[in-house]
């Protein structure tokens, strides 16, 4: 059987290029995690991204972005987390299932899925290099996480990241605090206007770093590089020049 599931799998690879599959795992409390795998090489060696959406929407913030992606060369799995809602038509399960269950959905409380997500893909999917892909709050978060525990990714691409967790009592430097003990590198763009919020945190890391800023306004979060926008090329040239190992 495991033989005939891979044989049709090489077969919609060599149709289409890439696999498109929804899957769900358990968060750290139990939640049921929904997320999309993006698949366009069955070896796990291949580079491995996981993608995190912003405030407010769902996993459906990549429809577009991890198919180039695959079209780059990386696996990816975007991720429905707790704290979002709806974007694309795209609904986040994985926050109906935490409001079933009486979960709390603020953006501290997907940390749990945050963390469950990088070590499911590092189980099952990613036996090379992993790479953790946040979008604003989320954005954020990755920053904190994988600079307070070692080991959990091996990069970091951050879109719109910023001291955003003063309404949960957390300090206004909480982020920037956990981005001194960084050991990985990091790519970071924003808006324009945003440089403000992310700098700070920026100019404490001390491992490898780069970032990107739009000669235009740009876009807040992950959103940047849709094809819609007349200014994405410039965030894809970015982004696709650190995937490259271009800092």
């Amino acid at each position: 059987m495991k033989k005939i599931t891979f044989l049709l799998l090489l077969f919609t690879l060599f149709l289409y290029g890439s696999i498109k599959e929804t899957i769900r795992f358990k968060s750290l409390d139990n939640v049921m995690i929904t997320a999309d795998l993006y698949i366009t090489n069955l070896d796990k060696r291949t580079p491995f991204i996981v993608l995190f959406h912003r405030a407010g929407w769902s996993r459906g913030e990549y429809n577009e972005i991890a198919v180039k992606l695959n079209a780059f060369g990386f696996n990816c799995m975007a991720v429905d987390l707790r704290s979002g809602g709806e974007v694309l038509g795209i609904k986040n399960k994985t926050k109906l299932d935490a409001l079933s269950k009486n979960k709390n959905t603020t953006y501290i409380d997907a940390m749990n899925d945050i963390k469950a997500a990088l070590l499911y893909a590092r189980k099952h999917f990613a036996k090379g290099e992993l790479i953790a892909w946040g979008s604003s709050y989320s954005a954020s978060l990755i920053i904190k996480m994988i600079a307070d525990d070692k080991g959990l990714a091996d990069r970091i691409i951050s879109f719109s990241p910023g001291e955003y967790f003063t309404q949960f009592d957390k300090a206004p430097d909480w982020i920037k605090e956990s981005a001194k003990k960084l050991r990985v590198p990091i790519f970071i763009t924003s808006a324009k206007k945003e440089e403000g919020y992310w700098k700070p945190i920026y100019d404490v890391i001390t491992s490898e770093k780069s970032y990107y800023l739009p000669k235009t306004a740009g876009h807040h979060g992950s959103r940047s590089l849709w094809s819609k926008y007349s200014d994405s090329n410039g965030y894809w040239h970015a982004v696709k020049g650190f995937l490259r190992g271009n800092f």
